[in-house]
């Protein structure tokens, strides 16, 4: 049966050689033999046509350099990247995108106790808005990573599984499908298997359509962060300052929320909080520049579970908390001020 597969196989070899490719096809590659046949026994699957589509795609070197870690990564700089997603024009589409979509904002935050400025934040440090979506298809992105990438193929491996199941469900065709390099699709730049674990269908038309319906989108967002544990009405992050240089363990203790803030205040830390809250101490440190300090919440928490960065996080908030104060000028009249 396995000679069957792989002439099947080799039949589509021909029509995708392309002379310096690097990386052998797909088709050469046993493993993928293996993983059809054993989506066939746990999932019913017809492994004759997914292998039929694995002829189809062949391996992106694009793809693994792209997730590869640098050759000579550079120091961490808040200072550098936080003007990637805080500035005018994402600001100013992000109060643009929260009146045309108000509606569903308002219920998103309703349903979930997501506030609408973090949702739009996250849609616009994403993708801007569902601007910039990616061009990769996902089905070649995935298995690239899946059968090339062994330092994380078996989290790829199964996100491919995941991205099979969603287009069966869906009723998507596989090779069609576009998102980013890693396998990210749609508005809000769910993987595979969050848009099936989390992904909602918002405006009720039967599928969850992260891609086409901003509604499924907003509506998505919203249910992740609160199923990931968001706290309606809680502090996200606060200014701090401290007294000298922070107590090494302050940093080791990560990012989950864990240090008691009223013996933070104690040792001389100055933060607008509870002194009965636990946080984290967000570090933004930037090459030849003071670091500055935040006192992150169970709420910055939750945010790092879309992206573990605490850049990302902090940049979620930042560009929300802009958003929502441009909304509140152009509504009181203040925007005449900027």
């Amino acid at each position: 049966m396995k000679l069957f597969f792989a002439a099947l196989l080799c039949a589509g070899l021909s029509a995708h050689a392309v002379a310096g490719d690097a990386l052998p096809a797909f088709t050469d590659n046993p493993a993928i033999i293996d993983f059809a046949h054993d989506l066939e026994q746990r999932h019913g699957f017809n492994s004759a046509e997914l292998l039929g589509q694995f002829t189809q795609i062949r391996p992106n070197p694009r793809v693994l350099q792209l997730i590869a870690p640098p050759a000579s990564p550079q120091q961490r700089s808040w200072e550098r990247y936080r003007p990637r997603f805080i500035n005018e024009r994402r600001i100013d589409n992000g109060v643009s995108f929260w009146r045309e979509h108000l509606i569903t904002l308002v219920r998103a935050r309703t349903f979930y106790g997501v506030p609408e400025e973090i949702i739009v934040a996250i849609i616009g440090v994403e993708t801007e808005y569902g601007r910039n979506t990616g061009g990769f298809g996902v089905l070649e992105a995935l298995t690239t990573l899946a059968f090339h990438y062994p330092r994380r193929a078996e989290y790829f491996r199964t996100e491919l599984e995941q991205f099979l199941l969603l287009a069966r469900e869906n009723h998507l065709d596989p090779l069609a499908v576009k998102g980013s390099f890693a396998g990210a699709i749609g508005i809000p730049q769910f993987m595979p298997g969050s848009q099936r674990r989390f992904g909602i269908d918002f405006d009720g038309d039967q599928r969850v359509d992260l891609s086409g319906s901003v509604e499924d989108a907003i509506g998505s967002v919203a249910r992740f962060l609160e199923q990931h544990g968001w706290q309606p009405g809680q502090p996200i992050a606060v200014p701090a300052s401290l007294p000298g240089q922070p107590d090494p363990a302050w940093i080791e203790a990560g990012i989950r929320p864990s240090l008691p803030v009223d013996q933070l205040q104690r040792q001389g830390v100055v933060a607008t909080a509870d002194p009965q809250a636990v946080a984290t101490l967000v570090d933004l440190v930037s090459p030849g520049k003071a670091t500055e300090y935040w006192l992150g919440f169970e709420n910055f928490y939750v945010i790092t579970r879309y992206n573990r960065s605490s850049f990302y996080a902090m940049s979620v908030f930042q560009l929300a908390e802009a958003i929502r104060q441009r909304m509140a000028n152009d509504v009181t009249g203040g925007n005449d001020a900027r």
